[in-house]
């Protein structure tokens, strides 16, 4: 089963959420905010994913985050622990399910071949 992960008023999420259904991809559309998020569930990305591609450093939430706390993610248990505390600051969507990996972020042409395979 594809899972898309993210907040359902961020642009790029609207987009990919459009192509999946445009595309007739079966898939669950997860809320991180709302719904949560489990240190199992990062820890899964982070399997296939570096956690400097996770966490999104040019986003809102990064720039509001104090610059000791910014200092203090050098690692991906440290990620771990910031994405959980403040899931706005995931680069989305994340993309499960799809394949053997995760992938971040939305474009037409990236989709068209995570799905092609």
């Amino acid at each position: 089963m594809i899972t898309l992960y993210g907040i359902p008023n961020c642009d790029t999420v609207k987009k990919a959420r459009v192509w999946l259904a445009d595309q007739q991809q079966d898939f669950t559309f997860h809320d991180f905010k709302k719904q949560g998020l489990t240190a199992g569930t990062v820890q899964g990305w982070l399997r296939t994913l570096d956690w400097e591609v996770l966490v999104n450093k040019k986003g809102t939430t990064w720039r509001g985050l104090p610059d000791e706390r910014k200092a203090a993610v050098n690692d991906a248990a440290s990620a771990t622990a910031l994405m959980l505390e403040f899931p706005s600051v995931i680069k989305r969507p994340v993309l499960q399910g799809a394949g053997a990996s995760c992938h971040v972020g939305f474009s037409p042409d990236a989709y068209r071949q995570i799905f092609a395979k």
